[in-house]
């Protein structure tokens, strides 16, 4: 059984920092491009931030030079550090294996909530 377990999440001030992890359990972690991915209330999931099985990291636009996706394979964890918040980064927040592009291999866990207030 898939387990994606995100953590984390919380209540911060603009130009503040947080670091998001997400534990996987029942896959074989080192094998997947994991993904993090947002849900602002109202506005479809959008996809942030992703790394390869092998370290290599690709980053939105939106959050670029401020958002750095890692992971540990050992840990079976993916993290997520954003720094300098905005209010506009406010959302849930979730990880996911990416099959493509916006498209995920398993069932979405309960995600993050984070809060940037201005």
């Amino acid at each position: 059984q898939v387990q994606l377990v995100e953590s984390g999440g919380g209540l911060v001030q603009a130009g503040g920092s947080l670091r998001l992890s997400c534990a996987a359990s029942g896959i074989i972690f080192s094998l997947y491009t994991m993904g993090w991915y947002r849900q602002a209330l109202g506005k479809q999931r959008e996809l942030v931030a992703t790394v390869t099985s092998g370290g290599r990291t690709n980053i939105a636009d939106s959050v670029k030079g401020r958002f750095t996706i890692s992971r540990d394979n050992a840990k079976n964890t993916v993290y997520l550090q954003m720094n300098s918040l905005k209010p506009e980064d406010t959302a849930v927040y979730y990880c996911n294996a990416q099959k493509h592009m916006d498209l995920v291999y398993f069932n979405w866990g309960q995600g993050t909530q984070v809060t940037v207030s201005s």
